[in-house]
């Protein structure tokens, strides 16, 4: 263990156990806060200029930070397997907190507030998926619940269970939506086409589609808000 720099050898302001005991952890830094989570460093840096590090690689972006494997995060110096396992299940930790509390939230009135919902179960994702998001006919959400994933074609995608899920929470008007890892914001000819057909059965289902919102960690489309649904 000579090798390894404890909390206790740190200088005085490299310690923020003693700084979250003393101030609370709003106090820390996101580097602090990741430190006291993987515990030490390695001989030639602290804890903490280690998780700066970490933290430099992503842009200090804790989104992008959620989304590095456990290899990646093992390819920093002084990230073996343990370390980087605890760190990957703060982070999980933190999705499903945010999860928990969206729970609370009553009503869906405009896409930014369904974009929020939809990102805490895809924003970190490297591969696509697909949701589905059944509303009461006053906007209240019944559930959230993912329908596939994979890339998705007019044809990949199972409409029937789109709509037995609605079906199922009673719902009046549903919002779906998929994620793009890549960042790009553009629909795709495919996306469009999926659209449609996810539009022409809900009007035969008498439910309202009321948006498709592609989501990255960084932003959202919004087909109801660009006026391509009213053309679909």
């Amino acid at each position: 263990m000579d090798e390894l720099k404890g909390i206790k050898s740190w200088s005085h302001d490299d310690r923020p156990r003693e700084k979250l005991l003393a101030k609370g952890p709003s106090a820390l830094s996101d580097a602090e806060l990741l430190a006291i989570l993987i515990g030490s460093g390695s001989r030639e840096e602290s804890a903490v200029d280690l998780c700066r590090r970490i933290l430099h690689s992503v842009s200090n972006d804790l989104v992008a930070l959620g989304s590095l494997s456990i290899q990646d995060l093992k390819q920093f110096k002084g990230m073996g397997e343990v370390k980087s396992i605890i760190l990957k299940a703060a982070l999980e930790l933190s999705i499903r907190r945010r999860a928990s509390e969206s729970k609370i939230s009553i009503r869906i009135q405009n896409s930014s507030q369904a974009y929020e919902r939809f990102l805490e179960y895809m924003s970190d994702l490297k591969h696509e998926e697909f949701w589905v998001m059944s509303l009461s006919i006053s906007l209240n959400v019944l559930s959230i619940q993912k329908i596939g994933e994979g890339g998705f074609t007019a044809t990949y995608v199972d409409t029937k269970r789109i709509f037995k899920t609605a079906l199922n929470h009673s719902a009046s008007k549903i919002m779906i939506a998929h994620n793009h890892p890549s960042g790009n914001l553009k629909p795709s000819d495919q996306d469009i086409s999926l659209t449609k057909r996810i539009r022409e059965a809900a009007k035969i289902m008498d439910i309202g589609l009321l948006d498709h919102i592609i989501v990255t960690g960084h932003g959202y489309y919004s087909f109801a808000d660009e006026g391509i649904l009213d053309t679909l």
